[in-house]
């Protein structure tokens, strides 16, 4: 969940412009993003992994959402030690919070409308 407090703290020197072309690259981008690292994990792309999850660990801790980052940086760390052990399940649940994290993102978008 983002912090909002922390998140508009963060894009406070931001043009209102600005903001909604962060949220919206995010947004577009989110579903081949997510696809990548997907098909990076059923190929055991160890490497592509690794760098996938890293650079939407980096675009999520824009958005001050702690827990999907955390579990971004896990995603990283199997690619980095190429340990395939109960990624399955931690890809779900950083998907359950990435789609959660877009669902917040959409919302922060119209409040800034």
């Amino acid at each position: 969940m983002i912090n909002k407090k922390l998140f508009k703290e963060n894009f406070s020197f931001f043009d209102k412009e600005v903001v909604l072309e962060i949220i919206d690259i995010f947004i577009n981008e989110y579903p081949d993003r997510m696809q990548t690292l997907e098909q990076d994990i059923q190929n055991k792309d160890s490497e592509s992994l690794k760098f996938n999850a890293h650079s939407l660990k980096g675009v999520i801790a824009n958005f001050v959402d702690e827990e999907t980052k955390e579990l971004a940086k896990e995603l990283e760390y199997k690619g980095r030690d190429k340990n395939n052990d109960g990624i399955q399940e931690l890809f779900q649940n950083f998907k359950i919070n990435g789609d959660k994290l877009v669902e917040d993102l959409k919302e922060l978008r119209e409040n800034y409308l």
